[in-house]
């Protein structure tokens, strides 16, 4: 049973690309995970949902961001904030190498950040930022368990180096309190989870997302999921 205590968007809501694992790993992760907080903070402020341009940021956001070499959230903020507003994936589609800043596209000042929160490294915090809106998080995905991630639970080994940014967009419980349920290809009682959103496109683990187990005896959390959670304010 999918028993689920707060779930804020749908996988519709959250634009990311279709990506692959092997061929995009670490690129600009931290671009979509931008994007995704920025498109569900725009949601919730306008009622419409709008995609926007992960593109812009590889090309334009260069003082603290690098594009394809890496970047963070955090920064990535910064930059809309000082650019007042952020282009349209239409207007300025994902080509996934490093290019020239576009200086004309449809831009939206309403999707200008006004600030961003960082987020206290405990899970009630990121539980309450995530019952607002979808929360950017970094984690560490260099694990082969990550990497080929199919579905239930993720229990299993995972360190807290960050190297990669994702979206959480909810958490639960998967399965009723002492009914066994399939966590990790293994009958077991019911986990807790956090819903995170990747950007390896459907086809990777459930539909895009990952369930990674929520009160792991591990500091940080999970693929160290409560080390560095951020939002925007739009």
């Amino acid at each position: 049973m999918f028993s689920v205590y707060f779930i804020l968007l749908s996988s519709s809501i959250i634009h990311l690309p279709l990506l692959s694992p092997l061929d995009y790993i670490y690129i600009v992760q931290w671009a979509f995970s931008t994007t995704g907080s920025i498109e569900g903070a725009y949601f919730l402020k306008t009622g419409t949902l709008k995609s926007f341009s992960e593109q812009q940021l590889v090309d334009c956001d260069k003082k603290s961001d690098q594009g394809c070499d890496g970047g963070l959230m955090d920064n990535a903020f910064d930059f809309i904030k000082q650019n007042k507003g952020l282009c349209t994936e239409a207007s300025y589609p994902y080509k996934g190498v490093d290019g020239t800043c576009k200086k004309s596209c449809t831009d939206d000042s309403k999707a200008t950040v006004k600030t961003h929160t960082d987020v206290d490294p405990t899970a009630t915090a990121l539980m309450s930022a995530i019952t607002k809106q979808p929360v950017s998080v970094a984690i560490e995905a260099d694990q082969s368990g990550f990497q080929f991630y199919k579905s239930g639970v993720f229990t299993a080994a995972c360190g807290t180096t960050l190297d990669h940014g994702v979206l959480a967009v909810g958490y639960g419980t998967l399965g009723k309190k002492n009914n066994s349920t399939l966590v990790d290809g293994k009958q077991k009682k019911s986990k807790k989870f956090w819903k995170v959103k990747n950007s390896w496109g459907s086809s990777w683990g459930m539909n895009g997302f990952i369930l990674l187990e929520r009160g792991k005896k591990q500091a940080g959390g999970q693929c160290g999921i409560l080390n560095s959670a951020s939002y925007p304010t739009l």
